[in-house]
């Protein structure tokens, strides 16, 4: 009985305590427990700036960064504390549901429980990967590619984890799961990786908060910034010199120790740099870091220099800012090179001819006439030998205008857009069945094979493979021409699609390609299934004319 009335009595004093922690700042020194690098009851003493962060009174907040920087365990504790203290129902939203979610609930969310007793008495039900209950409440952890799984979830807190690897057309529908709430609170938090797409478009739309702090040196207020405050001194990953590197006052050019950076930014604060702005936007780089030191940052830059994934990987994750390798896009040189002294096509040409079609509000389709070797040659690679002309572009509303775009210019082969018009799409290759495929982009497809579903009638393939044939066209060795009347939104979708780089987990580069949210890329599809095409056409066995040149 002894025992009962004391539990009893832990459990009012307790709640009484809950009662009097009306900050989440205050809620996370008092309940959450850390383990390495820095073990023991939370603290704000190597990581300044997350303590603003922490209670922030903006409806929504972009939290631009680069990587280990403190914002996802930031955003876990404005969730357990939404749970506990305001017993709100939240939504933590992953890129994927497998692997993300699920090595998130182990590594982040299992973690946060086993070091906290204080967390451990509050859920009650923590089995299920993606639902988590404390009491009546309710933590929900999705992937962003399933739509099923962001829809009838009313909640009042919506985290958005890496927003820029998430499928972004399903992002709005996660955000609506909080329309119906009175209060409510959104954050989305990521690396970024290109400019104007994913979260750096929303914190380009934000006050832009920038972390400044007293120099010890001069006194003024200043911030880190690459490369102003980053003195680098090797030229060589090899050269033990790079030891030395060191950071900067941009003000004086007095050396801040790295070593003392908790006692030179405590008193640091952020600083608007757009007011009058309802989203609250928070940007930090590694330069930050307590356990990033400058010669990491040193090595991760020279590598940068003869690596594209590692050029991409130092600003996106090392310094948290979007960034374009060269040579990752078309540019306007690239397209003037590639003009012919040809106006675009009104009647039917000979040779081999296919159509690309992108599905959107519009139809957006490009006509090319291709060039191929003489068969005699021989070839491994069909695509690579092979040189086209773009002889016409242009959009249309209905289906049924692609019929007579197919009749009049006498298109061997067509390859449209399956999504997301898939009745409409299919219907349309039905009509010239045998000449026209849908095409998808699934996951889990390498290389530039090409996978036929006969029943279905479509075809497979991988994304940036196809793109980087049928886009490299416009690069060295150029092997397109353009009409020199092309117009301004075809040459703006061409250029619009950029190849971001990363290496997998074996160490491999790898590459994809993204936009900016504001960008439009339809035409660069349709430069990409007409790519596709030609080798479905020749499948055919169509007889072509090889006696042109471009």
């Amino acid at each position: 009985m002894s025992e009962l009335k004391n539990q009893f009595a832990e459990r009012i004093i307790s709640g009484l305590r809950r009662k009097t922690l009306t900050s989440c700042s205050r809620w996370a020194t008092a309940y959450r427990v850390m383990g390495q690098p820095y073990p023991g009851p939370w603290s704000f003493r190597h990581h300044p700036w997350l303590l603003s962060m922490h209670d922030s009174e903006a409806e929504m907040n972009v939290g631009q960064k680069s990587a280990q920087m403190g914002y996802t365990e930031t955003v876990l504790n404005v969730t357990f504390y939404f749970i506990d203290v305001k017993a709100v129902d939240c939504l933590y939203v992953l890129p994927a549901k497998t692997p993300d979610a699920s090595d998130f609930s182990a590594s982040r969310f299992d973690a946060s429980l086993e070091l906290s007793p204080h967390l451990q008495r509050l859920f009650s039900d923590v089995k299920n990967v993606g639902h988590k209950r404390a009491g009546n409440t309710n933590l929900y952890i999705r992937g962003s590619r399933s739509k099923s799984g962001l829809k009838s979830v009313p909640v009042g807190l919506i985290v958005l984890d890496e927003l820029d690897e998430m499928t972004q057309e399903n992002i709005p529908l996660a955000l609506e799961r909080a329309s119906g709430q009175v209060e409510k609170l959104i954050w989305m938090i990521s690396t970024a990786t290109l400019e104007g797409h994913g979260i750096n478009y929303h914190f380009e739309r934000s006050s832009k908060n920038h972390f400044f702090f007293n120099c010890p040196a001069c006194s003024r207020m200043t911030e880190l910034t690459f490369p102003d405050s980053l003195v680098i001194t090797a030229d060589d990953l090899d050269d033990p010199e790079i030891k030395n590197s060191h950071l900067i006052c941009k003000e004086c050019k007095a050396v801040l120790d790295h070593k003392t950076k908790p006692n030179w930014l405590a008193d640091g604060k952020w600083v608007e740099e757009k007011s009058a702005r309802d989203i609250k936007g928070w940007y930090i780089n590694q330069l930050y870091s307590p356990t990033v030191t400058p010669a990491d940052l040193g090595r991760a830059y020279i590598r940068g220099l003869t690596d594209r994934s590692s050029e991409q990987e130092f600003y996106n994750s090392k310094l948290g800012l979007p960034h374009r390798v060269d040579g990752s896009s078309v540019t306007d040189a690239d397209i003037e090179e590639c003009k012919g002294n040809y106006k675009i096509v009104t009647e039917p040409v000979d040779g081999l001819i296919t159509m690309g079609v992108d599905v959107g509000v519009y139809l957006h389709y490009e006509i090319d006439q291709w060039f191929l070797p003489p068969p005699n040659i021989g070839t491994v690679d069909l695509a690579a030998s092979a040189k086209t002309r773009v002889i016409k572009h242009g959009k249309v509303r209905d289906f049924e205008e692609l019929d007579r775009l197919m009749r009049h210019f006498l298109v061997n082969f067509c390859v449209i857009d399956a999504q997301p018009e898939r009745r409409k799409a299919l219907e349309f290759a039905n009509r010239f069945y045998g000449h026209v495929r849908t095409c998808f982009y699934p996951n889990g497809i390498n290389g530039k094979t090409i996978h036929v579903n006969e029943q279905e009638n479509s075809v497979s393939v991988d994304r940036t493979s196809w793109l980087d044939l049928s886009l490299g066209r416009f690069m060295e060795p150029r092997s397109i021409a353009l009409p020199f009347d092309v117009d301004y939104e075809y040459r703006s979708h061409i250029k619009a699609l950029v190849r971001v780089y990363d290496k997998d987990k074996e160490g491999n580069q790898v590459g994809r390609y993204k936009k900016a949210e504001s960008a439009a890329d339809h035409y660069a599809h349709a430069r990409n299934y007409a790519e596709i095409a030609l080798q479905l056409a020749v499948q055919l066995n169509t007889s072509y004319d090889i006696s042109g040149v471009l």
